[in-house]
Order: C-alpha cells, then structure tokens, then sequence
C-alpha cells in the first residue's frame, strides 16, 4: 500500500529531482494551490531541482506565462517540459497539410513549424490541442468529421493526453478525450506526452542539463493525480510516485469530504496501480 505522508519535505530529502505535474497539483484552471508552491519550493531551497512536467498543449514559454497569470509562484520549479514541447517533434515529422483542432489560444503551438493550416477536406494530419468550445462540446460533436478523416486514413496528432482536466470546481474535456474516441472509431492517433515516454525522457534530459549531468531513476520522484497520464507515466518510466488524491479522481474515495484510506487503497489496487506514497494535496 502507498504510504500516506503529510508534508512533501517527508521525502523530498531522499531524491535529487521532482518531475511535478500542474495542472490538478499546483492550480485547477483558475485558482493556484500556494501551499504546492510552498513546498516545491521549499526542496528546491534543499537542493532538489524541480521540472514541472504538464500535458498542456502549449510550448513551456507559454506555460510559464499562463502559471504566473494563476499565480503559480515562480519560486516552485526550475525548469517546464510541455506536451506541447514534445508534440512539435511529432508535427515537424508528419504530413505538411493539416487541420487545427482546438481553440485560437493553441496557435503558438504551430509556431516556427513547416505546416499549413487547411480546411478538413484538405487535411493530411489533424493535430488536436483541445475543442473549439471544450465549455460545450463534448467528442461525439465531432463524429461526422471523424469518421470522413478515419476513412481517407488521416492520423491524429494529440497534443494533450489528459481526458478531462478540473477548472475550478468543474470537469472539463481535454484532447485525450478526442484521441480516444478517433482510436474507438478506428483512426490512428500519434502521441508523446503523458503517458509516453518521449515527455520523460525530455524532462530527463532538462534536469541534467539543470544539474550538470545525469540522474539515477531512484533519485527522481514523479508528483500527480491522473491516473491514465500521470501516474501510468510515472510507473512505466520507473519512477517512485507522490499520488495527489484530491486531483481528478477524488470522487472515487471520498467520504464526507476526506479521503478514505482503504476505499483509496483498493481503488488504487483496481488500477493496478502501486505509488510509493499518497497525500491530498500537495504541502
């Protein structure tokens, strides 16, 4: 069973990097959680280096920009690794001709590319951030124009993994969700954040460079609370993981507002899921 601790300097002591998620541990869209601030960047001051490690669709500048806007101190990391970082390899070695799905404030991903945006008839590749109104829509509005892409054998490329994200108190639909009903379809989808090992090794590499050289696997702990992305990514990479319950699963186990420990526990065997330590929130 996962071992509970209260505070992040618990175990902080014993690793010589963090790869942290954001998105569920350091903010939920709207408002930023200071006391995961607080605490990354009280390892940091003991020597750990912290790479956040997030799903967005956007490159890390624009993380940085959008985490200063919440209120994401900037005291808390040293360094980001985006899926959309990641993806832009994916782009840059697929079909020129492509579709954006996804709403306008996911441009810059295309940025510096060698691609053309066309209309859906045109298309060669889509490459998917998001919906055009993830407020509204949810994957099965876009059918009829994924079924006419999967029959010309169009490939998705899907910029972010997560299925659903919180915003505020909400849950709201992410590019994964579009990926995973274009796989339920029979479309083919290519993609390289969480869970997948190109996002790791990126952020590994980040943390060498960091640190001026590399990090043994039992060095690093992984912090998240998706389960499908953060923490299938984290145990496949071979990484101990901090599981953050009060994230997107918390419905699974709460009782009366607090987490009960053995209906967490047999979720987490449920999931086949073994991380080495649990808190609510990140402190």
């Amino acid at each position: 069973m996962a071992e509970r601790i209260s505070n992040l300097s618990d175990v902080s002591k014993n690793y010589d990097v963090i790869l942290c998620d954001v998105w569920g541990v350091l903010h939920n869209g709207i408002d930023a959680f200071p006391s995961a601030s607080e605490a990354l960047t009280a390892a940091r001051e003991a020597g750990t280096t912290v790479v956040l490690i997030t799903n967005s669709p956007r490159p890390s500048p624009d993380v940085v920009s959008q985490l200063k806007m919440i209120g994401v101190a900037d005291t808390a990391f040293d360094g980001i690794v985006s899926s959309g970082d990641v993806t832009r390899t994916l782009i840059a070695a697929g079909p020129k001709k492509i579709f954006f799905l996804g709403p306008d404030r996911d441009f810059p991903l295309l940025n510096g590319l060698a691609v053309e945006r066309v209309s859906a008839d045109e298309a060669e590749a889509i490459v998917c951030t998001g919906f055009f109104d993830d407020e509204t829509e949810m994957p099965e509005d876009y059918h009829d124009m994924l079924v006419a892409f999967r029959k010309r054998g169009v490939p998705l490329i899907c910029a972010n993994p997560d299925l659903i994200v919180e915003r505020g108190s909400r849950m709201i639909p992410c590019a994964g969700a579009v990926a995973a009903y274009y796989e339920q379809l029979g479309g083919e989808t290519r993609v390289a954040g969480k869970p997948y090992r190109p996002i790791y090794d990126t952020a590994m590499a980040a943390a060498g460079k960091i640190r001026g050289g590399e990090t043994a696997k039992t060095r690093v702990l992984a912090i998240g609370d998706g389960m499908p992305t953060d923490v299938r990514g984290a145990l496949d990479a071979g990484l101990d993981l901090l599981y953050i319950s009060g994230g997107i699963h918390a419905a699974e186990y709460t009782v009366n507002g607090k987490p009960d420990e053995a209906i967490l526990n047999a979720y987490l065997k449920r999931e086949n899921a073994a991380p080495k330590y649990w808190m609510q929130r990140l402190a």
